[in-house]
């Protein structure tokens, strides 16, 4: 289990999904790192302020899986989480459309029946998703931010048909270095993925077989034996769910990264029909300038030669110069 700091959390939370197994696993981490609550629930607050609308949400299902799961080892990710909550559903609200707060509602509920926070509370809560009146951005102000290559694909259905053939040259070829950059990074990416990770691949190995037979249980005889082993099940299921998580995003890097490839050969076999065609057009036009060369060449040929001339002076003295005729003397 990686050790806890900072900018370890802020990536963890960047590379969050919406998927079960995503928020499960982060979940496990955290709460493996109680000890530091306070700071998590602050880093937490921030990097959800920070993350697109679409995934503010799952920033909440992260807190619920915390909270939840946290109860029984102590209270301090209840007692943290409550002294952000009111501004953090104000704030997912503001963005939110009528699903998303649909299910931001039902996870309050849960937390009312399940008593994980007072009815006060979660009626603070409630009253913050219900007055959450800003007004969402406009479908401009959406276009108009940088959008990752992943949503890139999930909005081409939407993009013009004609977007390719009303593109300019020079747009194309950003386009095409674009993608070839975000190609390369993500290969590059790909060589520190999970399935090549041997270090913790030999430590799953190396796990002893009481966390793996739960019939050897029954050897156990006194406490703190039990406890031993209970502690070694934590850490081997942090260390599971963990790698499990990791393989997970790079089956999905994966794919993005075939998608990216397809997108890419794509754009290849585009831009060669264009150079093919760039091409023919400067070979037609070659064979033009050619035959003008021919043409020209031939012309200068059947032109006299003006050296070969006879003298047409006859031998006569040249004529005079202009200061020859107004000289006085």
């Amino acid at each position: 289990m990686s050790s806890f700091s900072e900018s370890a959390l802020e990536k963890k939370l960047t590379e969050l999904s919406s998927s079960q197994q995503s928020v499960q696993t982060l979940s496990l981490w955290i709460i493996h790192h109680r000890k530091h609550s306070g700071l998590i629930v602050k880093v937490w607050h921030r990097e959800l302020k920070k993350a697109k609308s679409s995934r503010k949400l799952t920033f909440l299902y992260l807190a619920n899986d915390v909270i939840q799961n946290s109860k029984k080892k102590g209270p301090e990710f209840t007692k943290d989480f409550e002294t952000v909550l009111v501004d953090a559903c104000s704030h997912v609200a503001r963005e939110a459309d009528d699903g998303c707060k649909k299910h931001m509602e039902r996870l309050l509920n849960i937390w009312k029946e399940r008593a994980l926070y007072r009815a006060d509370f979660i009626q603070q809560l409630k009253l913050a998703i219900e007055d959450s009146n800003s007004p969402r951005p406009s479908v401009e102000e959406k276009k108009a931010v940088k959008r990752s290559y992943q949503k890139i694909q999930e909005e081409e259905d939407d993009e013009d048909d004609d977007y390719r053939s009303n593109a300019s040259p020079r747009n194309a070829d950003i386009s095409a270095t674009q993608l070839t950059e975000d190609l390369v990074k993500a290969l590059q990416d790909l060589e520190n993925a999970a399935s090549g990770d041997a270090a913790v691949r030999q430590k799953i190995a190396s796990l002893p077989q009481e966390v793996q037979d739960v019939s050897l249980l029954e050897q156990i005889g006194d406490k703190e034996a039990a406890d031993k082993l209970s502690k070694t099940v934590d850490e081997a299921c942090l260390l599971l769910a963990e790698y499990n998580g990791r393989l997970a995003a790079e089956l999905e890097d994966r794919r993005q990264l075939a998608r990216m490839l397809t997108e890419y050969i794509n754009s290849q076999r585009e831009a060669l029909m264009e150079r093919e065609k760039k091409l023919e057009e400067y070979k037609q036009k070659l064979a033009r300038v050619t035959q003008v060369r021919k043409e020209l060449k031939s012309h200068i040929q059947s032109l006299p030669d003006l050296s070969l001339l006879p003298n047409v002076t006859g031998g006569l003295a040249p004529l005079p110069s202009a200061g020859d005729l107004f000289s006085t003397d």
